[in-house]
């Protein structure tokens, strides 16, 4: 059956038979208050887990995770949630910060993931053109789908309806002028890069083949991605390479662009590609990490306002946590508009540190996990901002957003378009033992938020924190 037969035919069950799925299951419920999910791999190592801790706001490839809206001044952010702190079930949750009120609402169960406790099933998010709210699921593999979901009303989270249910990991929708594209990843022993598109959100084409590049043995590699869309004009990816299908070996970094809605693919400088991309030495390639033996963690992506893309990574010597894999250092690949150039920025110490950049004209910004962490060798650390006034040629520290953790940060996700004071979001958690996990936000000034972990009420005004004294105000 064909992929677009299969979602007509879901649609149509839904509407016969949604009213009362919803009715039975904790899905459009509301939880009384902004509870993270913890979470622990379970591999482990020397120095710790590969990555543990504080992962509500998981992965990378999970984009975007906040929008804000000019049309009704609200920021709407979803993120991988539980009932309680005790708790590890995975509830996909979706909440709203209101500008004109500076209050939270209570944040409502899009998607309840029974029996799932990992955040590789986290949601990402997409506001069509009438306002209705977009909720991607994340799946794993062919066991776990995924699934997409809308809003019963535009800017409005109190309801969501199933549209979907099909095999889709790590969605990143992007709203263009021409519809709905979303790159998205399948899993088949390697993790294989795909991408489908709609005109309207109801009807979506057949999943299409991104990348399945080999080694040079032939034998296939896997890869990751992150992508970004400019002006809704074009949209592109960053990707990485996993040799012979091994993601502890990622390496090298290729990029990809469409103008056309995915109807043909170019490289940077124009050169047409076909797909699926297959060739190790493609034009695509942008950095031969893989004759360095060089890992590469993707984190990031943008373009210029000439629509040149940029990609903030993270390289290491390797898979494990500690100090053999060090330095973890934070790179730029940028597009200059005549060549590639690439730029170091800081280091930190955990493959898995996670943060998000910005670019205006000159001056660009790095919001990241990059200060001393209260938990060394452990995903995330102390929130930092990072500048550079050359184009991300040369970077200096220009404040400190957390001090005096009593836990790690992690995951610090920007928002679509934000608005101060909420620009970017992340949550807090112990790497190496179970605990509490918060979100917090925040803003480029260095104004941070604590969303309430429990509320009384309906809505609440999120508490500002000085991470001066943090330990006093943390229960």
């Amino acid at each position: 059956m064909s992929k677009f037969i299969y979602k007509v035919l879901s649609l149509f069950f839904l509407l016969i038979f949604g009213k009362a799925s919803i009715a039975q299951s904790i899905e459009n419920k509301k939880i009384s208050g902004f509870r993270p999910i913890w979470f622990e791999l379970n591999q482990k190592y020397e120095y710790g887990d590969k990555y543990s801790g504080a992962l509500g706001t998981y992965t990378a490839k999970h984009r975007p995770l906040a929008i804000y809206s000019t049309v009704v001044n609200k920021t709407f952010f979803v993120y991988g949630g539980t009932k309680d702190y005790d708790q590890k079930h995975l509830l996909c949750m979706i909440g709203v910060y209101d500008h004109n009120s500076g209050k939270v609402s209570r944040p409502t169960v899009v998607s309840d993931k029974i029996g799932v406790d990992d955040p590789h099933d986290n949601p990402s998010l997409l506001i069509d053109d009438d306002g209705f709210i977009w909720v991607f699921v994340s799946g794993r593999g062919k066991k776990r789908p995924g699934f997409k979901y809308k809003s019963l009303a535009p800017y409005n989270i109190e309801g969501f309806i199933k549209l979907t249910e099909e095999e889709m990991t790590y969605p990143q929708p992007l709203k263009t002028k021409f519809g709905i594209f979303n790159f998205f990843t399948k899993y088949s022993g390697i993790r294989q890069l795909y991408f489908e598109k709609s005109y309207n959100g109801q009807l979506w084409t057949d999943d299409e083949l991104l990348a399945a590049i080999p080694n040079q043995a032939g034998e296939k590699s896997g890869h990751y991605q992150v992508s970004s869309n400019y002006k809704g004009e074009k949209v592109g990816t960053f990707f990485n390479r996993h040799p012979n299908g091994i993601v502890d070996k990622r390496t090298d970094l290729y990029y990809m662009e469409t103008s056309d809605f995915g109807k043909t693919w170019q490289t940077v400088d124009k050169k047409k590609l076909s797909l699926p991309v297959t060739n190790l030495n493609s034009p695509a390639r942008v950095v031969n990490y893989n004759d360095a033996k060089k890992n590469i963690y993707l984190k990031d992506m943008v373009y210029d306002k000439n629509g040149n893309p940029i990609c903030l990574y993270l390289e290491s010597n390797g898979h494990q946590p500690g100090p053999n894999s060090a330095p973890y250092l934070w790179k730029v690949t940028l597009w200059n508009g005549f060549e590639w150039l690439t730029y170091n920025i800081t280091t930190s110490d955990h493959n898995y540190d996670m943060g998000s950049l910005w670019v205006d004209e000159n001056f660009w910004r790095l919001v990241a996990p990059v200060g001393i962490p209260p938990q060394k060798w452990g995903v995330g650390g102390e929130i930092e901002i990072w500048s550079s006034i050359d184009k991300g040629h040369n970077w200096k520290k220009e404040k400190a957003i957390t001090k005096n953790s009593d836990f790690n940060h992690s995951y610090v996700r920007k928002v679509v378009d934000g608005k101060a004071p909420f620009v970017f979001f992340w949550a807090d958690g112990d790497p190496h033992e179970f605990s509490k996990s918060q979100l917090y936000f925040g803003d480029l000034k260095g104004n941070v938020f604590l969303l309430p972990y429990s509320m009384k009420d309906d809505f609440e005004k999120p508490e500002p924190i000085s991470f001066l004294n943090i330990k006093d105000k943390k229960q």
